[in-house]
């Protein structure tokens, strides 16, 4: 096994750029044996994000369509979004499904907290399985309808091939769902 490293003392920290949702950090970084760099990394609002993977029932997952700025165009996932102040992880998925998918849930079940690119990217997401689901629409903030598409769970593998199901989180949120829901069969 590795040894454990001695992670590097950061010498300087400064915001070089900044928008609406992150703000550009430069670090000036020092290695243990004494190399000297610039990294530069995203810094969100440190508030988290979260992910939902809905089961209508027990054969059936919840899909959003939704628009995806970064690639122009439109992405089928799991309802998503940032952790709002004062929520949980829990309470931020039921109000996001509830937004964006138009139910809640009487259960969530917490499968993994990812890294969303931590090269770069100083931010993190937990991923819920959500259950026993009820109708319960909120106002959300996206700009237009979400299309919520029912996907049996026995056609996983033509949701992976499909061109518009490409997002990372989505694809890891599937296969932590899929793992989980496999071990509580046996």
């Amino acid at each position: 096994m590795a040894q454990e490293k001695c992670k590097p003392q950061i010498l300087k920290a400064e915001i070089v750029a900044q928008s609406r949702l992150f703000k550009v950090e430069a670090l000036h970084l020092q290695f243990a044996n004494g190399e000297e760099r610039v990294y530069e990394r995203l810094r969100g609002g440190n508030r988290g994000a979260v992910m939902v993977v809905p089961l209508l029932d027990a054969n059936t997952l919840l899909l959003v369509r939704e628009y995806a700025a970064g690639t122009h165009s439109y992405e089928l996932g799991f309802p998503k979004g940032l952790i709002d102040p004062g929520e949980d992880a829990f309470e931020a998925g039921n109000r996001e499904l509830m937004e964006e998918a138009g139910f809640g849930a009487n259960r969530l079940i917490a499968l993994k907290q990812v890294s969303l690119a931590p090269g770069y990217f100083a931010s993190r997401m937990d991923i819920l399985l959500a259950q026993e689901l009820f109708p319960e629409q909120r106002v959300g903030d996206e700009p237009e309808p979400l299309d919520v598409i029912p996907w049996p769970l026995d056609r996983i593998d033509e949701l992976l091939a499909r061109p518009d199901f490409s997002e990372s989180r989505s694809i890891s949120a599937l296969l932590l769902a899929s793992k989980w829901l496999a071990e509580q069969s046996n």
